[in-house]
């Protein structure tokens, strides 16, 4: 299997800002970020070169690998009626040895 290069991927300044949602601060998130693994929220149609470029651009570290998954909304009752939660899409993005982002600094 080829890897992909993000050189030639072109995204504006809005796609970037707009592919990470927010990070997920958890338990489990927080021990893989002792190891360079970060955890985003990130846009549906997401694609992993487009979140790799997104990270790299944006926290100026290097990105060795990103593994997504697709977590489905919940079926909840709200005052005795069906809802459905939204489903969304997680990124796990491992950084190169060396580099760190401090997600409580913000953009």
């Amino acid at each position: 299997m080829s890897k992909v290069s993000t050189k030639n991927i072109g995204l504006g300044k809005e796609r970037l800002y707009t592919i990470l949602i927010s990070p997920v601060v958890t338990e489990k998130s927080t021990k893989g970020s002792e190891h360079n693994k970060l955890t985003f929220n990130v846009l549906l149609d997401a694609t992993k070169p487009e979140i790799q470029k997104a990270v790299e651009d944006l926290f100026k570290v290097k990105v060795v690998s990103v593994n997504t998954l697709r977590v489905k909304g919940k079926t909840k009752r709200f005052r005795g009626r069906l809802g459905q939660r939204s489903d969304r899409k997680k990124a796990i993005v491992t950084l190169a040895e060396g580099s760190s982002i401090d997600i409580a600094s913000g953009l």
